[in-house]
């Protein structure tokens, strides 16, 4: 982890957009969220800043936010924060940033989805995302991959939250990740992905699932990564509806196989954001203990479903 050697303020935001935006200076900034990678600001009622504070891997994310969502957007069902400016390192701000439209709502880590017809707006969301990806779209650092690939990574997730107390018995995820494991692989074009679509970066209202943020690791790969979603971000009960109404890139619907994967990658995250709600990484930037309780409700999920 590494973190911008400046502090993120409000009057920073306000002289970066003097600086190279002038003509939005005037709106007022407020914080918005800190997130893992970003920081978020409030920029008026309907825009927003978002800066790097830590990862190195930020600023690419950042960039490819702003080359591909403006793109993208128009064909996607949801709001989704939509790049309108670039601001360019400087002296004042060593790395890039943008300015995005603000997606209003609360983030389901803290505000749940409840409704059951977010099931049909999560396929419908899905559904127009997972066309095939044009040449030369990036690879996710595995997210999207072969899952055999991240089996150590899991038993090394399993022992830490069993360790921590955080998992009393491990055998039905590991059993859930085998079974995904030794699913056939994906066999159809790669499609383009979230790749991050775990509650924190959905948004809702009175329930309902409202909006999708934070395209930074848009990728190419396995549509089962981002059907994890259905385990990670429904009530219970609504994967067979989600199931239904979702078509993948041939047009039909997930074949089990597919199912199959989807289950293992939402039980490897959910392991992850066990960790990040642990009370001994919330130090970490972005870690929340709000990412705790949506996580073990995802691996009761899987462990009573099949």
């Amino acid at each position: 982890m590494t973190t911008t050697d400046v502090e993120i303020t409000a009057d920073l935001v306000r002289d970066l957009l003097r600086e190279q935006h002038p003509d939005l200076a005037h709106l007022p900034v407020r914080l918005g969220a800190r997130g893992w990678d970003n920081q978020l600001w409030r920029l008026g009622d309907d825009l927003a800043v978002r800066l790097p504070w830590a990862t190195e891997l930020a600023d690419g994310l950042l960039r490819k936010e702003h080359a591909c969502l403006p793109g993208l957007a128009p064909l996607l069902p949801l709001p989704v924060p939509v790049p309108q400016r670039l601001g360019e390192p400087g002296a004042l701000f060593g790395r890039p940033w943008i300015v995005t439209t603000w997606v209003p709502g609360e983030p389901a880590d803290r505000a749940p989805i409840t409704q059951p017809g977010s099931a049909d707006v999560l396929a419908a969301f899905l559904t127009a995302l997972h066309r095939p990806a044009p040449d030369g779209a990036p690879t996710g650092r595995g997210r999207g991959g072969p899952l055999a690939e991240h089996t150590g990574g899991v038993e090394h997730g399993l022992a830490q939250v069993v360790e921590r107390g955080l998992l009393a018995d491990p055998e039905p995820v590991r059993a859930v990740w085998q079974d995904a494991v030794d699913a056939p692989a994906w066999d159809g074009p790669a499609v383009r992905l979230h790749a991050d679509l775990h509650p924190a970066n959905v948004v809702t209202a009175d329930g309902a699932l409202g909006g999708v943020i934070d395209f930074g690791d848009l990728c190419a790969g396995d549509p089962a990564y981002d059907l994890a979603g259905v385990w990670r971000l429904l009530p219970d009960g609504l994967a067979d509806r989600f199931y239904a109404a979702y078509r993948g890139p041939d047009g039909r619907p997930a074949d089990d196989a597919t199912r199959r994967r989807a289950r293992g990658w939402a039980a490897a995250t959910a392991l992850g954001g066990l960790l990040v709600g642990d009370a001994g990484d919330h130090g970490r930037p972005g870690g929340k203990s709000s990412w705790g309780p949506p996580a073990r409700a995802t691996l009761a999920r899987l462990a009573a479903t099949r």
